[in-house]
């Protein structure tokens, strides 16, 4: 393919000459989007996206990297977000020196804690479940998460998270986007804006959230931002029928008749679209893709072609677990069919429903485990035994963790944001490994911070791609997912 000239620059040579004498000479990209209402810029710009993996609509001229920066090791991630904030101290990082200090007033030498609810002087509260250590890796995890402790050898759990706020809004945005405002491309927009789409016949991003409503960032945790439009998440909604409108209204409307529709559609919008929006080109591609998964998505979240034997490893039976087991199945039949990014949320809508421990911190999370446990325990078998989990990145957590307080004397615990745990699975991840610290009663993050920022320039270093060189030129500026941060957790990688 010969190169595109400088901005400004004509070519001359065959492309002017084909097109006649006196109408003066035109640059490749010109031709192509006068010639046949400019269909040929869209199929120049699918090659390119076929043959490089970059996406339709790439930001041109800021020397992105056409694709992946090095080789990938996931090809694919499954993001399981538990909205709320689930304890660490409850979960996943024991504090035998916290259960001491039950009762006891915070000591000064902790430091103090940034908190919405939290008395000015709190009492320590310590954790009553029951803990093993599991697998060659001898990981501590608590009873809460019995499905759990069959994988302590394939999961990298990182007990120094943090981030920058303690308000579930703000997190929810700063784990999905790097920021904690509305308004940035969320972690599935810039993969997919980095790597592309691996189905011809489904969305490249996928988001599944619960039933009882949304989490409380809402939208905006899924949203492409200032890249084009084309890397918006697309919900997929409970039941039969997960995207909203995707058939025709009437049964009689065959698929020759809309083809025949949507090509004379796609005439009128090229003849009238402006260069370089983004909007209509997310619009008329959205069009395609919707004509194609009107065959592909209702096979995809076809549940009865599953055995039985993989419906009871999941719960999806069982009236607890049915929900979000059916959701976890889903994503893996959505991985192995190329959706490269699919984003779960535990929790959402009333605060009864989300991992908000505030007045019973057991009582909140015994349902919650109970809901989520088994599920994620079968989605890590089902996609190792598929051959799937090598190159599939599975990761775990919410947008904070909980307090080593109790909430105004009773068995609940606040919002923390400066030490909790997240584990990761699969796609390059050095199973069985522990990283970072936090103190002794599990407030702060005290070895190995993981900031959000390194967090998500170590999914992206997991994808193949690079967190510095990965940018968006935006309002005058370079963006990128991390911001001006970021480092790759080296020792999770395998």
């Amino acid at each position: 393919m010969f190169p595109e000239p400088p901005r400004g620059q004509r070519c001359a040579g065959p492309v002017s000459a084909g097109v006649g004498a006196g109408v003066g000479t035109f640059s490749r990209r010109q031709f192509l989007q006068t010639a046949g209402q400019g269909f040929g810029a869209l199929a120049l710009a699918q090659m390119l996206a076929a043959d490089t993996g970059a996406p339709v609509g790439s930001n041109e001229g800021i020397g992105l990297p056409r694709g992946a920066h090095f080789p990938a090791r996931a090809k694919r991630c499954i993001f399981l977000f538990m909205v709320g904030g689930p304890s660490q101290m409850d979960l996943f990082d024991p504090k035998p020196a916290l259960n001491r200090l039950h009762g006891q007033r915070l000591p000064a030498s902790f430091g103090t804690i940034s908190s919405q609810f939290l008395e000015s002087d709190p009492l320590c509260l310590g954790s009553t479940r029951r803990w093993g250590r599991y697998g060659q890796s001898g990981m501590e995890m608590s009873d809460l998460i019995p499905g759990m402790h069959q994988h302590a050898d394939r999961i990298a759990l990182v007990r120094s998270c943090a981030v920058d706020s303690v308000v579930h809004a703000p997190a929810h945005y700063q784990m999905n986007s790097g920021r904690m405002f509305m308004g940035y491309p969320s972690l599935g927009s810039w993969v997919t804006y980095g790597l592309g789409n691996g189905s011809e016949n489904l969305p490249a991003f996928v988001v599944m959230a619960q039933p009882q409503g949304t989490p409380e960032g809402g939208a905006p945790c899924w949203s492409p931002g200032f890249l084009p439009a084309s890397h918006q998440g697309t919900l997929f909604r409970p039941g039969p029928n997960p995207i909203v409108n995707l058939g025709p209204d009437d049964p009689g409307f065959d698929r020759v008749r809309q083809r025949r529709m949507l090509d004379f559609l796609q005439q009128l919008n090229r003849r009238q679209a402006p260069a370089g929006d983004s909007e209509l080109e997310a619009r008329i591609a959205s069009y395609e893709l919707a004509f194609r998964m009107q065959a592909e998505a209702p096979e995809a979240v076809d549940l009865t072609q599953e055995s039985a034997e993989t419906r009871a490893l999941y719960g999806l039976d069982h009236p607890r677990t049915a929900e979000f087991a059916t959701r976890c199945l889903i994503a893996r039949r959505l991985v192995e069919r190329g959706v490269r990014f699919v984003q779960l949320y535990s929790g959402g809508g009333p605060v009864a429903w989300q991992w908000d421990a505030h007045d019973d911190v057991n009582a909140n999370h015994e349902k919650m485990c109970g809901a989520t446990d088994q599920p994620v325990a079968a989605l890590l078998t089902d996609l190792q035994r598929r051959g799937l989990l090598d190159d599939t990145l599975v990761i775990w957590g919410g947008e904070f963790g909980r307090t080593p307080v109790s909430q105004k004397g009773s068995r609940g615990r606040d919002h923390n944001a400066t030490g909790f745990s997240m584990w990761f699975a699969g796609g390059g991840i050095r199973p069985g490994t522990i990283h970072g610290a936090t103190d002794e009663i599990g407030l702060h993050a005290v070895e190995g911070r993981a900031h959000v920022n390194d967090l998500h320039a170590t999914l992206l270093h997991l994808m193949g791609l690079d967190h510095t060189r990965l940018t968006y030129l935006h309002g005058g500026r370079d963006e990128r997912l991390t911001d001006v941060g970021g480092s790759v957790i080296r020792p999770i990688i395998g």
